[in-house]
């Protein structure tokens, strides 16, 4: 780790000087190395499956696995990021003073960047285009799961880079997944400019706790639909479906429905019809009356069950929905389905999360629905960033300042 640190920091200086033609052309051969060695990464990942399987749920298992299909959007992914602009050496401010002293504020890299992450493959090619195309070095530190996945993703990865000249030291790879590792990166002082983890709540409260170096949270999704009574129920239907059962081991996945009181009744019926042979309903006493389903527990409302499951509650109007969202959510993204301009306007306003949606499912929280090309994860606090993080998000800014022989 130590040695790995070093490199990583030795490689910082040459990284940010990169040319944006330079780090497209470094991300084109990265993209075309993922679909040379495809049949390496799929071995790899079918590894990772057959230790997997019997140990976790289904949609886990579909969270972990690759494909032909899904390594091609992976190269994808790169290549949309190669497209787009720029981050670095962006003039964000100018101003002259009255002497003639001009100072500007220009876009930065971070440095080198930590991502901990659990067991999506695809994060691990996504981090290291964004960190590249942002003028960074990356250190990635994968789970246990998914080790030989993302190993084979970074053979793969670190092949492109060095057929164009780039130092491979710009991705690295943690091969150790015990504990010790993630806390040597979360300590890792001088060395480590940026720590993101992305997976569950313990691995981001370790983190947060923990780190001694800058670190952002990117948040678990307690994500919330909440169907107003002027709502069109078939549109609402169609969201809480796509919301919920499109793919629900991801963070922007629906986990709670509120439903207004003075339509739950002819609502919740039709809800149930529609999904109710593949979710399991987690009911507050309203809904119980109407619909079967398990009574909601006490915990329920705050559990990010990444499974086929629901949790919902019947709220009197619009400002107990906000209400019970400020106490439940974890700010990730929420939304409402509604024809009342004056119901989105107070859901609007009073909901403080990343993402929040007016007729529309939470699940294009994702910074390549954004327009960002990939995402380093979905930041659910407000400093330094907010929601998907793209490139932007992975530069600081400096000052630079141009006199004539001024003093003070």
């Amino acid at each position: 780790m130590i040695e790995m640190l070093k490199k990583a920091k030795a490689a910082k200086a040459s990284v940010s000087l990169l040319t944006t033609k330079q780090k497209n052309a470094a991300l084109e051969a990265m993209a075309d190395a993922l679909l040379k060695n495809e049949s390496a990464i799929l071995a790899a990942n079918e590894a990772d499956l057959a230790q997997a399987r019997g140990s976790v749920s289904d949609v886990m298992l579909d969270r972990l696995a690759l494909s032909k299909a899904r390594i091609a959007g992976m190269a994808q992914g790169i290549r949309d990021v190669c497209k787009l602009p720029d981050p670095v050496g962006l003039l964000l401010d100018e101003y002259i003073r009255a002497d003639g002293l001009k100072i500007q504020k220009v876009s930065v890299p971070m440095g080198v960047i930590a991502i901990i992450y659990e067991s999506r493959p695809n994060v691990t090619s996504d981090a290291a285009a964004l960190a590249l195309k942002s003028g960074n070095v990356c250190i990635l530190r994968g789970g246990k799961e998914a080790f030989r996945s993302a190993n084979a993703i970074v053979n793969a990865l670190k092949a492109g880079l060095a057929s164009v000249g780039i130092p491979e030291d710009a991705v690295n790879l943690v091969q150790d997944t015990s504990r010790e590792s993630a806390r040597a990166l979360m300590t890792a002082t001088g060395f480590v400019d940026l720590l993101i983890p992305r997976g569950g709540a313990g691995l981001i409260n370790s983190c947060v706790q923990n780190a001694t170096v800058p670190c952002i949270a990117t948040g678990t999704g307690i994500c919330h639909v909440y169907v107003e009574k002027s709502a069109d129920q078939e549109q609402a239907l169609r969201i809480i479906e796509n919301a919920k059962t499109s793919r629900p081991s991801v963070c922007n996945a629906e986990e709670v429905l509120l439903v207004d009181q003075q339509i739950a009744a002819e609502f919740l019926p039709k809800l149930h019809g529609r999904i109710g042979n593949r979710v399991e309903f987690r009911l507050d006493e309203y809904a119980q009356a109407i619909i079967p389903g398990k009574p909601a527990g006490a915990a329920d409302f705050d559990t990010e069950f990444l499974d086929y499951i629901l949790a919902v509650k019947c709220v009197e109007n619009v400002q107990e929905a906000v209400a019970h969202i400020a106490a439940h959510s974890t700010g990730h993204s929420e939304a409402i389905v509604s024809r009342d301009e004056e119901a989105q306007r107070i859901f609007a306003a009073g909901v403080d999360s990343a993402a929040v949606y007016i007729n529309a499912s939470t699940r294009f929280t994702d910074g390549g629905e954004f327009g960002l090309g990939c995402e380093m994860g979905i930041s659910t606090q407000k400093l330094h960033a907010r929601g998907p993080m793209g490139l932007r998000e992975l530069t600081s800014y400096k000052y630079l300042i141009t006199g004539n022989g001024h003093i003070r």
